[in-house]
């Protein structure tokens, strides 16, 4: 008896995963499992490893953008809510041994923004303030709109009025003369607005390093009043030196109006900020008034224009810079807190607020990268290569930074971990000085030999042979006295905030 079985039905092979989607999902997993605070390092290395295999199953996908079967985990990074895997290989290209040196990577865990994402990050950052909407009232975007719309018509009305002032004092009646004429003069002031616009992006540079940008646009006024008085000397040039002097006058103007409320309220004491600035305007006038008067009558004479200029140019400028060194602020900025730390390691005090405010360098430009000192970078800016993260991560495992000294770039720097808080911040900061001064030691020892030089910037050039040391010292002194320096600090009168120390915004995670 012939048994018949029933075969099923033929069922189609399961199709193979989308390699995209198995690369996404390595990336995704193996990035959970960096960041979680309770996995191990050979946890981490096993991840990688699998992870690299299974892309590698994909054919065509193993490209520098994933992470190879050698690769090795070093940690995470985040700005701005996107994060970035940093990994390394090794030396004979397995999965053990020593690092490679100068061989890590960072790896982005995220989609590439798309160009209109990135045109409205770029749009953002120049129309809107930083942390916005956190960090203004509800009622500023209203206020905003109306004020918007306000100078949309104050524009429009600006260039019958212009051409009409031009006819006025007999420019010309032709209609098309006097209209080129007052095209002219409005692509000029235009220039200028739109260098006013794109100076704004300063943000909160106002705050901060307001000394340092009052004296440059001070600077910045006088260099656009040369040029305009050069128009006399090749009218044929004028509509662009004109612009350019605008621009130039109202990058000018953008830095006095930011940094005048700051000022003011330096100098109020209680709820009458509306009124010290209102007689501080006066001032301001009837000065400007007798300035203009007095100049009314020199130009009668028929003086030396350059002469004159020059003159009146070095009197405003020292008067600018005796103005802001009069100013007596509270806050611990950068340059503040740099002379607050280097005179208490010094004499084991803090100044007091008139010494502090004194002591600050007013020409050290906000925009000028070139400083010992960075607070919040990137770790590919801090480190040359994995092994240098690894010998100094050690001295940090209970702090939510970490400090290091980087040779090819003699600086130091002060990453900030993601769960950082303001405190943390700052004794970031305070330790990264205290690092400084230590390597700055050892460095003008070394230069009494003649063996090692500072360049302009004042890097620091030392020998790295004891950097361990050095940072296990910088830790011992932190853990004893920045306590200490705060309350001395707090007990002359000095505010000190993270916000006005200007972190960047990377974070390890």
């Amino acid at each position: 008896m012939t048994i018949k079985m029933k075969r099923p039905p033929p069922q189609a092979l399961p199709s193979p995963p989308d390699p995209r989607f198995l690369a996404r999902e390595t990336l995704r997993i193996s990035a959970d499992i960096a960041s979680s605070s309770s996995s191990t390092t050979s946890l981490q290395d096993s991840t990688v490893v699998a992870a690299s295999a299974s892309v590698s199953a994909a054919p065509g996908l193993l490209n520098q953008d994933l992470l190879e079967s050698s690769a090795r985990f070093i940690c995470c990074e985040e700005i701005d809510g996107r994060r970035w895997k940093y990994v390394t290989d090794y030396d004979d290209g397995g999965s053990s041994g020593s690092l490679r040196k100068g061989s890590f990577r960072a790896v982005c865990l995220q989609t590439p923004q798309s160009p209109v994402d990135e045109f409205v990050s770029f749009v953002r950052s120049y129309v809107v303030p930083e942390g916005f909407p956190d960090s203004v009232a509800p009622s500023y975007v209203p206020y905003m709109s109306w004020r918007a719309l306000k100078h949309f018509f104050g524009g429009a009305m600006g260039v019958f009025t212009t051409q009409t002032l031009l006819n006025s004092v007999g420019v010309s009646r032709n209609q098309s003369t006097s209209g080129a004429v007052a095209i002219n003069w409005i692509l000029k002031d235009g220039a200028g607005r739109v260098g006013k616009m794109l100076f704004s992006r300063q943000g909160k540079k106002f705050d901060y390093d307001l000394k340092q940008l009052r004296i440059s646009g001070d600077i910045l006024l006088e260099l656009g009043a040369g040029l305009e008085l050069a128009t006399a000397s090749v009218p044929h040039l004028f509509l662009p030196l004109a612009c350019v002097a605008n621009v130039v006058k109202n990058v000018a103007a953008v830095t006095s109006t930011s940094t005048r409320t700051p000022i003011y309220k330096a100098f109020a004491r209680g709820e009458n900020i509306g009124d010290v600035t209102a007689k501080g305007e006066c001032v301001g006038n009837v000065a400007d008034l007798l300035g203009t008067g007095l100049s009314i009558m020199i130009s009668k004479r028929n003086p030396s224009l350059v002469r004159t200029f020059a003159l009146l140019s070095c009197g405003y400028l020292f008067s600018s810079y005796q103005e802001v060194r009069s100013v007596v602020l509270h806050t611990l900025n950068r340059a503040r807190f740099s002379v607050a730390v280097e005179s208490f390691l010094k004499t084991g005090r803090v100044p007091s607020l008139q010494e502090g405010n004194v002591k600050e360098e007013l020409f050290n430009l906000p925009w000028l990268k070139e400083r010992p000192m960075v607070l919040g970078p990137r770790f590919k800016e801090a480190f040359q290569d994995a092994g240098a993260y690894y010998s100094v991560a050690p001295f940090f495992e209970k702090e939510r930074y970490l400090v290091t000294y980087n040779p090819s770039k003699g600086k130091v720097y002060a990453l900030l971990k993601d769960k950082a808080k303001p405190d943390d911040i700052l004794k970031a900061a305070f330790h990264a000085h205290v690092l400084l001064h230590f390597l700055s030691l050892a460095s003008s020892g070394r230069l009494s030999s003649g063996k090692h030089q500072r360049n302009r910037y004042s890097k620091l050039v030392v020998p790295t042979a004891n950097l361990e040391a050095q940072i296990a010292d910088s830790c011992e002194l932190v853990a004893a006295s920045y306590g200490l320096f705060k309350s001395k600090a707090a007990d002359q009168g000095w505010m000190m905030s993270e916000s006005l120390l200007n972190p960047g915004h990377a974070r390890l995670c």
